[in-house]
Order: C-alpha cells, then sequence, then structure tokens
C-alpha cells in the first residue's frame, strides 16, 4: 500500500514503524473473512482492512472524526488478521499506533473518559484484591451485569514446598489471583509433580497490558519496566543460585504482552536488552507439556484423565498472538482427557478480550453466546487459558469453565473434581 506520511509523522519512530507496516499491505481482504467484528457488522470500516484505511488516512494527514475512533475501539484486537494476512501485515502494532493517535486528537466523552480510566487504574491496583473479594462475598446480591465479572471463589489449595533443581519463575498476574487463586496454585502443584518448582517475585507488579492498550502506553511501560525490575534477581540468578530456566505465563494476554516486551522497550537504552532477555526466557504454560507430560505418564502410566470429556478453547491471545497451538490439542490427549474442540470457528475471539467485555458490552456478548453455541454440549468442562476468557464465558453458561491446568492438577488429586 503506497503511503505518504504527514511531515509530523514522517520521521518520528512509530511513523516508520506504521509506515513499513502499511506498505505490505495489498488490499486483498482475506482478513475481514477471519475478523469477528466484520462478521457481525458486515460493515468494511469494522473489518482489518477499513480499519488501515483509515490509519492511513490519519497518518498522512487527514483528521480523524469521532466515527474514526469508533471503528478502532470495536476492534477486538484478536489478531485473527495477522494470521489470516498473506503479507505478514502486523495489524497489532499499527493499530497500537492508530488509536494512540487518534485519542490525542478526538475527545471522549466524559463517561467513557471515567470507564477507561477506572479500568487502567483499578485493574492493576492493589485495592482489586480486597474489591473482588467483596463482591464474591456479595455476589448473590449484585445485579446480573455485575454479577457476570465476578467469578464465584474457589480455593486455591496448598502450594507445594518441596525444592527442585528445575527452577521457573511463575508470572503471578495482576487479577488472576483475586479472582481465581486456584489457577496459581494448580499451576505450582502440576510443575512440582514433574520435578519443577514455581518460584514468584516478591513486589511483582503489572506487566502493563491493561495501561498499554488502553492508549496509556507510557505507563504500561513504566510497569513493564518496574515488572523487569521485579524479576531481574530471579533472572539473574541470586545467593550463589542460577537463575531460572524459564518464565512461564499462564494467562495468555499478559504473555503476549510479556513475549512482546523486547518490542515495546525497543528504544529504552537501559531496558531493551533486558526486555529482549526476558521475552526469550518467556514462555506460556501449554509450551512446557511436552516436558510435563512424560513425567506426569511416568509416574500415572495408565494416564490421568480416564477419558474425561472437555471442550478447549483456545484465546485469541495464544493462538493468534503468540503463535502457540496444538500444544493442549496434543497433549491433554495423551494424558487421557478426551478433548474437544468447538464444532466450528475454533478461531474466532470469544469476545472477552480483556477489558472489551467492559468497553463494548453488546458485541462482546454477541461474541460470547456465539461462541458458546459451538462449544456447549461437547464435553462437562469447558477449558481455556486466559482468566479473561474464562470469566466471560462462564457469564453465559452453566457448564463449567476452568483452565486447563486446573483439570489436570484435580486428576493429580491436587483439588476436587471439577
Amino acid at each position: 500500500m503506497q503511503t505518504t506520511l504527514a511531515p509530523e509523522f514522517a520521521n518520528t519512530p512509530e511513523g516508520r514503524e506504521a509506515e513499513a507496516i502499511l506498505r505490505k499491505c495489498v488490499h486483498c481482504g482475506f482478513c475481514n473473512a477471519t475478523c469477528p467484528t466484520y462478521q457481525l457488522l458486515g460493515d468494511e470500516l469494522d473489518g482489518p482492512r477499513g480499519r488501515i484505511y483509515l490509519m492511513k488516512q490519519v497518518l498522512e494527514g487527514s483528521t480523524p472524526t469521532r466515527a474514526t475512533q469508533l471503528h478502532l475501539d470495536r476492534c477486538l484486537t484478536c489478531r485473527n488478521c495477522e494470521t489470516t494476512c498473506p503479507s505478514g501485515v502486523q495489524y497489532g502494532h499499527l493499530v497500537d499506533i492508530g488509536r494512540r493517535i487518534v485519542d490525542e486528537r478526538v475527545p471522549r466523552p466524559a463517561a467513557e473518559r471515567a470507564l477507561r480510566w477506572t479500568l487502567k487504574e483499578g485493574l492493576p491496583s492493589p485495592l482489586f484484591a480486597p474489591a473482588m473479594r467483596l463482591g464474591q462475598t456479595v455476589r448473590g446480591l449484585l445485579p446480573a451485569s455485575l454479577r457476570a465479572k465476578v467469578p464465584e471463589r474457589s480455593p486455591a489449595g496448598h502450594w507445594p514446598v518441596r525444592n527442585h533443581a528445575r527452577k521457573i519463575l511463575l508470572h503471578a498476574n495482576c487479577v488472576q489471583p483475586a479472582m481465581q487463586p486456584g489457577i496459581n496454585a494448580a499451576t505450582a502443584r502440576v510443575l512440582d509433580a514433574a520435578g519443577i518448582q514455581t518460584l514468584l517475585a516478591p513486589n511483582e507488579g503489572c506487566c502493563g497490558a491493561v495501561r498499554f492498550h488502553m492508549n496509556d502506553q507510557d505507563g504500561g511501560r513504566a510497569q513493564l519496566r518496574a515488572l523487569i525490575d521485579a524479576w531481574w534477581p530471579l533472572v539473574e540468578g541470586r545467593d550463589g543460585q542460577a537463575g531460572v530456566e524459564a518464565i512461564v505465563s499462564n494467562v495468555s494476554g499478559c504473555g503476549l504482552m510479556l513475549k512482546e516486551s523486547a518490542h515495546v522497550l525497543r528504544h529504552d537504552p537501559a531496558y531493551a536488552d533486558k526486555a529482549a532477555r526476558m521475552a526469550s526466557l518467556l514462555r506460556d504454560l501449554s509450551e512446557m507439556l511436552p516436558e510435563l507430560a512424560p513425567a506426569l505418564l511416568a509416574a500415572h502410566p495408565d494416564g490421568l484423565g480416564r477419558g474425561r470429556s472437555l471442550t478447549y478453547h483456545p484465546p485469541c491471545t495464544l493462538q493468534h498472538g503468540q503463535r502457540v497451538r496444538d500444544t493442549v490439542e496434543t497433549w491433554l490427549p495423551r494424558l487421557g482427557f478426551a478433548l474437544q474442540r468447538a464444532a466450528s470457528e475454533a478461531h474466532l475471539c470469544c469476545g472477552s478480550a480483556g477489558t472489551y467485555s467492559v468497553t463494548q458490552p453488546e458485541l462482546s456478548q454477541q461474541l460470547r453466546d456465539r461462541k458458546l453455541g459451538q462449544l456447549q454440549g461437547r464435553g462437562d468442562v469447558i477449558v481455556s487459558s486466559n482468566i479473561g476468557c474464562i470469566t466471560h464465558l462462564q457469564s453465559g453458561t452453566a457448564t463449567p469453565v476452568r483452565h486447563w491446568i486446573e483439570v489436570l492438577d484435580a486428576a493429580l488429586g491436587g483439588q476436587p473434581d471439577l
């Protein structure tokens, strides 16, 4: 796509990055075929190709409007378009640039500003955990719309205390320990059963994803730097001990942000190398399965799942963002589970998409119900690997929705059966 940047963008790092991305686009429209919002709305400007045209116009000097902002807001950033695109257009990076520029030029209504401020300040806040506990205590009294955002609290269970030569650093996450503390504890127990010790960094903070994707990109980078600082002693090693062999994330949305930390901080002379090192160590929990499964099967040669019927929803941040596929689908069956995927449209977003279910509730619920229509009735439990997807899907179904690591942990006897 031929692009002539406006002078204000022509010599900036973001402008040059955006131009390089735009030049890869060949207008083919394959992306629209796999875009969830285009399939719902049928509007060219609510598909990737149309949004690319809108961002191109702004970068070439056109004045963005409220309509421009709304079309960009409706994008889930699911990155399905990226895995579809034959030209390798990095749409996710482009839309981060486009949204920031548009938001600087188009004022939002006061109610929107207040909601977005609450999300970016509240979710990573230390106050989120006590607020969530209070919400879970009075959950039955909450209005339905709010109750859907407050999952029933489940006990975490014990944290393993054995020492192992192999050690990983677990990304604890901001919201997950408050919403579903059992996921991190289950992760530690399964890794312990396979001879791997799980470490947590003291004073760990947010990875910056919420702020960054809500267009407080400077705030997101600051949180990412603080997280690197908290993790660095365990990465480098301390007290004569070697550093951890990997950093593991069991939240695919945060994992994507962390894997892209080298890109996010590439212009920061103090943190670029550290971010690249951290990104190289980062692994989604499912990427550990080829190592975990043989160790677990050695102790349980008859398998663990005993034919338990599961339906797997792979989050967009995992299959399209991180490009991690066929790990859970391959290894849980080898562990004895009967695993199925959606009847069709397994590649489409469930509508959670970070804060999207709050900022775009109508579209989000349509996508959730569409996804559940493909998932329900195929297994006893729906499993996924992102707290946002799990909570969002559970709000629309009586079928239990869990992280797959919880189901595996239950099979090992780590917690009551799900």
